[in-house]
């Protein structure tokens, strides 16, 4: 069947961010997760103790760089590795592990300065949470998005204040939709994380997620399936109490859904988690990336379905 989305190059009914870079940048860039050692505020005590109960010891980076190097040889390492497969490509330093605007302002010079001017990044992309980003901070962002590709990532998860005060967020939906709004009013990208299948989450629920991003004129997303993983409190939760966790099949399906709600201008980033098989406790079927994906595909292709469908672009 002939693929109708105007946002793409190959057969993808999605906007990805392969599609997205080669528009922008007309070359292959890759992401360099770097660990800078950052804290959270969930974890420190500022707002919370523990973290999200899904992070690991390690924090949402689980597969960042390694913290006891520098940043630079972090970087460094993880180029040489992705040459291997793409000897031409431009490299974006990605800030992963924790928090990463929770610091004094020096700190974050120290971190973030040494990757504008390498003629091979060609940006920084900073995880961080919506509370933790001061006016002096946002000041900074600013001068980064002139000089340099930037982008800013930020952990929602859900829209849902019931879920997330069971997963131990310590933050409000109020607070993200407010520094949402000053990124884009100083014109810095933001890519939102959200995550599918969160304990005692319908599929309305998490629909209704999508549904609110589009009202926030975001520039990308990534969507999650939420993992189980080994020494998190999610893991003792989820034995305590057995909630449901979701089949590959009602994933794909609710992910399908999700996308027919997005806004195709909206850049999809992830479209599923990518756990370390040794870590994962459930789903299993999350070790299967490349065959969730590729049923995603067959899915939409077969009914015809594409990113945007059931909204008018805006």
């Amino acid at each position: 069947m002939e693929n109708r989305f105007k946002y793409t190059n190959d057969n993808k009914r999605y906007h990805t961010l392969t599609y997205y870079y080669k528009e922008k940048f007309n070359e292959k860039v890759c992401k360099v997760s770097l660990n800078a050692n950052f804290t959270c505020p969930n974890i420190d005590g500022t707002k919370g103790y523990g973290g999200c109960i899904y992070c690991t010891k390690l924090g949402s980076g689980e597969f960042g760089g390694n913290p006891k190097e520098s940043l630079i040889s972090q970087f460094e390492k993880g180029k040489k590795i992705m040459q291997r497969k793409w000897p031409n490509a431009k490299f974006i330093a990605y800030f992963q592990a924790n928090t990463n605007t929770y610091a004094p302002l020096e700190k974050l010079k120290e971190c973030f300065e040494p990757f504008i001017e390498r003629n091979d990044c060609i940006g920084l992309s900073i995880a961080t949470r919506s509370d933790s980003i001061t006016d002096e901070c946002l000041d900074y962002l600013e001068d980064i998005s002139k000089r340099t590709y930037l982008i800013i990532e930020l952990g929602l998860q859900t829209i849902h204040e019931k879920t997330s005060k069971l997963i131990n967020r310590c933050s409000t939906l109020e607070n993200f939709d407010n520094m949402v709004k000053k990124l884009k009013e100083r014109n810095i990208n933001v890519v939102v994380h959200i995550i599918n299948g969160l304990p005692y989450e319908t599929e309305e629920m998490m629909i209704e997620t999508v549904k609110h991003l589009n009202e926030l004129n975001i520039d990308g997303i990534k969507i999650h399936m939420l993992a189980i993983l080994k020494d998190t409190p999610l893991e003792k939760y989820y034995y305590k109490n057995k909630f449901k966790v979701l089949t590959k099949d009602e994933y794909i399906s609710i992910v399908i859904k999700q996308l027919e709600y997005l806004n195709p201008k909206i850049v999809i980033h992830r479209l599923t988690e990518d756990p370390i098989k040794e870590d994962l406790i459930e789903p299993k079927w999350l070790t299967k990336k490349i065959d969730i994906l590729n049923n995603l595909d067959k899915i939409m292709s077969k009914r015809d379905i594409c990113q945007g469908d059931k909204i008018k672009e805006k």
